[in-house]
């Protein structure tokens, strides 16, 4: 595409924001992110678009997506943003307190397998981090109460005290070690049967990622009982790899053992069953340059997830 034209010296609170529409995919995520209302994020992307003389987003039903020159220009003003903010944290009095703990929580597996790696740089920016590990009922009571800054939530959060901003969908399979998948054969979306008597493993005794995926897939009630319950999913995986029986998990969490044929697919459905996980934070909760610093971050790695 031809390059940008040239343009004179920009706010860097209008390119902030930008790349915050950027980053959430928008207007109204933004706003939240940076804790300013929407129409001023407007106002600013619109002053940003008529200085560069270009159109930065194309307006959707639901948010935003951006053009061919705003990925460009997201791509040559991220890592100056980002790393001006560092100098700006680095900059503080060697006598300073440091700065105040971040509280995210979130379940054990997204925490572990993907929010953690994906926050690993922020730490050497000077993020000092508290991770709580739970369910998202109990977390997002954590959240109103102010114990905690942000929760990873399966749930969609209700009310308006807390703010929830779509972070990624994960896609649910069914799964068995190649022993099991050998002995259960073929398994067809209109006949589960072939399931019948094979040992269910789950990480709680009402089944819910199963129950879910019987009804989305299989059209009919799961009635069976857990043979095993672990309280976390990759100890369900790893109990499943060694052949324990069968079970549904988040297609990222066992990505890697299907690919080297540890797990075996059962079934893959024209529509798998997907679920929304949601960053929520406290609807009007005081700025916090950290707990920003961690929301962006997330909202961006989410996208490779």
């Amino acid at each position: 595409m031809e390059p940008l034209p040239e343009r004179r010296p920009i706010d860097l609170g209008l390119l902030r924001t930008f790349l915050a529409v950027h980053r959430t995919g928008s207007f109204t995520a933004a706003a939240r992110l940076l804790a300013l209302s929407q129409p001023t994020v407007t106002s600013q992307v619109r002053a940003l678009e008529q200085r560069l003389g270009r159109r930065l987003f194309d307006r959707l039903a639901r948010g935003v997506s951006p053009t061919a020159v705003a990925h460009e220009l997201a791509a040559e003003v991220a890592g100056p943003l980002d790393e001006l903010a560092t100098v700006a944290e680095r900059g503080r009095s060697a006598t300073a307190e440091p700065a105040e703990p971040v509280h995210l929580g979130g379940p054990a597996e997204l925490l572990c397998e993907r929010a953690l790696p994906s926050l690993a740089p922020l730490v050497d920016q000077g993020l000092r981090l508290r991770v709580t590990t739970g369910l998202a009922d109990d977390l997002l009571e954590r959240l109103r109460a102010g114990q905690l800054d942000l929760v990873i939530s399966a749930i969609r959060p209700r009310g308006r005290t807390i703010t929830a901003i779509p972070l990624m969908d994960e896609e649910f399979v069914l799964v068995a070690a190649p022993c099991w998948a050998e002995r259960i054969g073929t398994v067809c979306p209109s006949d589960p049967g072939g399931l019948h008597g094979v040992p269910l493993i789950t990480y709680a005794d009402d089944l819910p990622i199963a129950r879910r995926y019987w009804r989305h897939v299989f059209g009919t009630r799961l009635t069976t009982h857990a043979a095993v319950v672990v309280p976390d999913l990759r100890g369900v995986q790893s109990a499943v790899a060694a052949g324990a029986g069968i079970t549904v998990l988040p297609r990222y969490l066992c990505a890697a053992e299907i690919d080297s044929g540890r797990l075996i697919p059962l079934l893959e459905p024209a529509e798998p069953p997907i679920n929304t996980g949601f960053l929520a934070h406290r609807t009007g909760a005081p700025a916090r340059r950290h707990v920003t610093l961690v929301q962006e971050r997330l909202l961006s790695e989410a996208a490779q997830w």
